[in-house]
């Protein structure tokens, strides 16, 4: 019987928790703070990309593109070759 009357216990404090949740969820009070909130967010970062300053581009050339012309032949190993190799 109290195992019973336990069991009930947890069920009905979930179902609550999850029933609170959602009941604030989707309550106007909250939808119109969610609102605000990003809508300041949008307006400081309004106000913040105004005064970033812009560095200059100082990276222009400084790649340079060598010729490799003196290729060293690699030898070109097959996986199976070098197995059948060890094996005999």
């Amino acid at each position: 019987m109290i195992k019973e009357i336990k069991h009930l216990l947890y069920l009905l404090v979930i179902f609550l928790f999850f029933f609170f949740t959602a009941k604030y969820y989707f309550s106007d009070s909250h939808k119109k703070k969610s609102f605000r909130s990003l809508t300041n967010i949008n307006e400081k970062i309004g106000r913040y990309s105004q005064n970033i300053t812009t560095l200059e581009n100082d990276t222009k050339d400084i790649i340079e593109y060598v010729k490799n012309t003196q290729t060293k032949k690699k030898k070109k190993y097959n996986f199976w070759k070098l197995l059948d190799k060890d094996d005999q």
